[in-house]
């Protein structure tokens, strides 16, 4: 019997694919630490003032009236015990970031001022309420 010498191998080198699926990796993983870090998406609103302040702490109010502390879900009558407990001992005059929706009512902000001013008298303190806004276009 006679055999051929000329077989065909389907082989394909995957030496350069894992080179590429690495690469992608980094790309993404990089990419993603480039997201925005808010945890609570909304539409702030809009000045053409720049305060800027060193922030201890975030209150998010979002379009359907829901209070977060940092990421955390806080119904409005635990929102001075969250507050007070985010900010770090030691500190007197912290800032609160608040970023509020545009479409949220003025009482659910004053709220979060109110709590802020328990704690300020409660403790001594004088933390400030600072609203985030988006620059003006």
């Amino acid at each position: 019997m006679i055999r051929s010498q000329n077989q065909i191998k389907i082989e394909g080198n995957t030496s350069s694919m894992s080179d590429l699926v690495f690469l992608l990796l980094i790309f993404f993983m990089i990419t993603s630490t480039l997201i925005s870090p808010n945890a609570v998406k909304l539409l702030l609103p809009e000045s053409s003032s720049k305060t800027m302040a060193k922030q201890n702490l975030t209150v998010y109010i979002d379009d359907n009236y829901n209070f977060y502390v940092g990421e955390t879900a806080v119904q409005p009558a635990e929102l001075e015990g969250y507050i007070s407990n985010g900010i770090e001992k030691g500190i007197d005059d912290a800032c609160v970031v608040l970023r509020a929706d545009k479409t949220v009512p003025v009482q659910y902000v004053v709220s979060v001022i109110d709590a802020v001013n328990n704690i300020n008298a409660t403790h001594a303190t004088k933390h400030k309420v600072i609203l985030a806004t988006s620059p003006k276009q």
